[in-house]
């Protein structure tokens, strides 16, 4: 990517480094008001949006607007950055395009997902890097959760939630010269009599006291255990499983 590549009209191979000493300088200058010292300081420190951008790469994103976005995090941290501090701007610079840029991706996201559940998304994509270069290898979900400390149901969730959704039409391969497009390979199971299992069932289940609605609610659409309903109702395991028995008996019959 550094070598003759174009990022909104700048060849990346010929982007500079800038000597601490001239940012500091120069940062002086800006926050005094001189709009020359501060433009210079955003083309001198554009190497360093160049190394954010590159770990956002995969994103399914332009580069030229991650690019873009990036230089307004620079711009922000060239304004706010705090010249009495014993800090290096790069140091304080680096945080802010990154927060700039994961604020773009989850902003423009097709598919809604809580800033939670991303920032840990991030954080697990950067431990499982960690953990490649340590061990060579692709770690474990867990593995990645016991480095976060974490539920390995959390990593899980966290880094499936950002997965960019794909088109049924996307093509996945081709054959005899026709692309076969991702809606091809799924089994078309609308059909009548898929139709009138569905209201059968739904017939059936009217059929159920509350109770036992309830008790099958829990089991199968939330997930949980005999055990759990039975803690969540007060009732004994044997009696959920009496009562959830019943019910499909009833159900089949219907």
């Amino acid at each position: 990517m550094q070598n003759k590549v174009e990022i909104c009209g700048v060849n990346t191979s010929k982007i500079k480094v800038m000597p601490e000493k001239e940012k500091i300088r120069l940062l002086e200058k800006s926050q005094s008001g001189d709009s020359l010292a501060r433009e210079e300081l955003v083309n001198g420190n554009l190497r360093l949006v160049l190394s954010v951008v590159q770990k956002f790469v995969n994103r399914g994103e332009s580069l030229d607007d991650l690019f873009q976005v990036g230089c307004i995090g620079l711009i922000k941290s060239i304004d706010n950055f705090d010249l009495s501090q014993n800090t290096k701007f790069s140091t304080y610079a680096v945080p802010m395009i990154i927060g700039e840029i994961k604020r773009y991706l989850r902003d423009n996201s097709s598919i809604h997902v809580s800033r939670s559940v991303r920032d840990t998304a991030y954080r697990a994509m950067h431990v499982k890097e960690k953990l490649i270069a340590e061990k060579n290898r692709e770690p474990s979900t867990e593995e990645i959760a016991e480095e976060l400390g974490i539920s390995k149901e959390e990593v899980a969730i966290s880094l499936e939630a950002i997965v960019e959704p794909v088109s049924l039409y996307e093509p996945m391969y081709s054959e005899n010269s026709e692309n076969v497009c991702l809606i091809d390979q799924i089994k078309d199971s609308n059909d009548d009599s898929c139709w009138d299992d569905e209201i059968a069932l739904r017939q059936a289940i009217l059929g159920l006291d509350k109770r036992e609605k309830l008790i099958l609610s829990m089991r199968f659409l939330s997930g949980m255990t005999q055990n759990e309903v039975a803690k969540r109702l007060k009732i004994s395991q044997a009696q959920v499983s009496r009562v959830e028995k019943y019910a499909i008996k009833k159900i089949k019959h219907d």
